[in-house]
């Protein structure tokens, strides 16, 4: 059972598939951005923003193992997209991993251009685990 907190904040109204406030004890781990690489750093979804979301929550989803973290340890998510269009496919995909009735806070960006031109969007998150 997590140990997480999602506290609502008084006169801000409640987040749509987000917390505004995610906290708890424990050891800080932070996930570099990811993008929709696979293990031989291939590209993955040229042009489809949800396969590309597959990807990338899957490469999250080893980060986190790797610090000895799961979603269920994730207090945030910030989502950077060329498009904002893609957000819809983008949070279904999310919705498969992390606890939709007690969300990570989330901060979602447009932004002009990301490392590739082939990379549609990059994810990067932090967790607390047991210290």
């Amino acid at each position: 059972m997590s140990k997480l907190s999602h506290p609502q904040p008084e006169g801000v109204a409640p987040g749509n598939g987000y917390s505004h406030v995610a906290t708890g004890p424990g050891r800080w781990v932070a996930i570099a951005g990811q993008v929709a690489l696979d293990a031989d750093g291939n590209f993955v979804g040229f042009g489809d923003p949800a396969a590309q979301a597959r990807q990338v929550f899957a490469n999250l989803d080893a980060c986190l193992k790797a610090a000895g973290a799961t979603f269920a340890d994730v207090v945030k998510l910030n989502l950077y997209v060329t498009d904002i269009g893609y957000l819809p496919a983008i949070r279904t995909v999310r919705d498969e991993y992390v606890d939709t009735t007690n969300p990570p806070a989330s901060t979602a960006v447009q932004v002009v251009a990301l490392f590739s031109p082939n990379a549609l969007l990059e994810v990067e998150a932090y967790a607390i685990v047991d210290a």
